[in-house]
């Protein structure tokens, strides 16, 4: 989670399969059956992925299977229209050619005498309405979660392919969001199959000490691409909506899949109580809106009623004391509680974030503590945090320590010493819109009266 006076939480080698047009916008007009045919794909090609990822051991192979059901789609169902269970046909389609796959090449016989039998007799012989394992399917989605999300992926090929296979972005929109050429979104997700490839990682669902470890990975990941999309890193645009949707679903999914794991559903309400701020985060011309001056009555209640359900779970699930996700959803929850800003508990979320730090030693998080104490106690006492914090390496370039020390400073009435720590945050960020808020915060410390 970030700093709170940003409003912020904590941040081609070969040819890809084909981008669908439901994607890119190159699809005729919206009530063409190839345009349903599209969109039905995009609602479920995760799951048809994971379910041939389980056959051929190979999410790259298995994403071009999955392309392949899509074409045969796009020729049969015009012709003989769209059947009564679309995504079981594409899944069982996609699995009928992935058993063909297995069986023509040698190099997978093993692997298909160890599917012995069942597999045998299970395959598809034609593409029937509903599918026969509906629970498979799912177990197969927390399968690719964990494959896509696994820790011999850097954390940039992790983000990459989890939203190449989980979420369906094009590769055009990976390199949007993630702020790199096209080329290079592309090399990194290519790199990252053969990379899963290579490394034999097991298309499976981790149990056992290597749980939690893994569990940890693919949160992780999760609220990164939130983090983006809440509050780019670089670029024109403060806010990146359709990343923060992205995000919300998947962890949707996963709370879904993992009903016993508190930390999903932690992750599930930091999420939703994030995102339920996000109308009032930007004014009419997309600029930045802080927390204190945002109209909580365009707050979106639905997310917070998700949220507060969400967190609720997580506490009725947890078997001992609460973990980060947990810890910072109940900060953005004392945030969602308050009507006016002037009601934060900002004693209670003070203390969550000693706690969060004790549990997840963060210069990061001391920071994000050094703002809520000072709302609870002054900005004197914060100061002394923040300066504490000066030569941590990890903040060495980070934008809000200067940011919420140029705060701090104008509250104390030391307005040179603030403008000066607002223009070197100013000159520290990437994101074009959070260096005009910065740059006008200086501006207006020139007159050394106390704000």
């Amino acid at each position: 989670m970030r700093a709170e006076p940003t409003d912020t939480p904590g941040r081609a080698e070969q040819a890809e399969p084909q981008d669908t047009p439901a994607r890119t916008g190159r699809a005729g007009p919206r009530d063409t059956p190839a345009r349903a045919i599209e969109t039905v794909f995009r609602m479920e090609a995760p799951r048809i992925i994971a379910a041939v990822a389980r056959v051929v051991k190979d999410v790259g192979i298995a994403e071009e299977l999955a392309q392949d059901a899509l074409v045969a789609a796009l020729e049969q169902w015009p012709r003989d229209g769209v059947p009564d269970n679309p995504g079981a046909w594409l899944t069982a389609t996609a699995k009928h050619r992935a058993v063909d796959l297995v069986r023509r090449r040698e190099r997978y016989a093993r692997k298909l005498a160890e599917m012995g039998r069942d597999l045998e007799t299970a395959a598809p012989q034609g593409p029937p309405d509903e599918p026969a394992e509906p629970d498979d399917i799912d177990d197969d989605l927390l399968r690719l979660v964990f494959t896509a999300c696994h820790p011999v992926l850097s954390a940039e090929a992790r983000v990459a392919l989890t939203l190449r296979l989980l979420g369906g972005l094009t590769t055009a929109e990976i390199a949007r969001a993630c702020l790199v050429p096209e080329a290079t979104a592309a090399q990194r997700i290519v790199r990252a199959k053969r990379t899963l490839a290579a490394k034999g990682v097991a298309f499976e669902v981790p149990y056992g000490p290597d749980r939690e470890a893994r569990l940890g990975s693919v949160l992780e990941v999760i609220y990164l691409i939130f983090n983006e999309g809440y509050a780019a890193t670089a670029g024109d645009d403060w806010l990146r909506p359709a990343l923060c949707e992205d995000a919300l679903r998947l962890a949707r999914v996963l709370a879904e899949l993992m009903p016993q794991e508190a930390e999903v559903h932690g992750l599930a309400a930091l999420l939703e109580l994030q995102a339920s701020r996000s109308a009032a985060r930007t004014g009419p011309s997309g600029e930045p809106v802080l927390l204190g001056d945002q109209n909580r009555s365009r707050w979106n209640r639905l997310l917070i009623r998700r949220g507060y359900a969400a967190l609720a779970r997580a506490e009725a699930v947890s078997t001992g004391g609460p973990g980060p996700y947990v810890l910072q959803a109940a900060i953005a929850a004392c945030h969602a509680h308050a009507h006016t800003y002037e009601e934060t508990d900002w004693t209670r979320i003070a203390t969550l974030y000693g706690l969060l730090a004790a549990r997840t030693p963060s210069p990061v998080v001391e920071l994000n503590r050094a703002v809520a104490v000072s709302m609870a106690e002054g900005p004197g006492p914060a100061l002394a945090l923040v300066d504490a914090l000066a030569a941590e390496p990890a903040l060495r370039g980070y934008h809000l320590l200067p940011s919420v020390r140029g705060d701090l400073l104008a509250r104390l009435g030391r307005a040179a010493e603030a403008r000066e720590e607002f223009e070197r945050a100013a000159s520290l960020t990437r994101n074009e819109r959070e260096r005009e808020l910065l740059s006008a915060r200086a501006a207006r410390c020139a007159d050394p009266a106390p704000e």
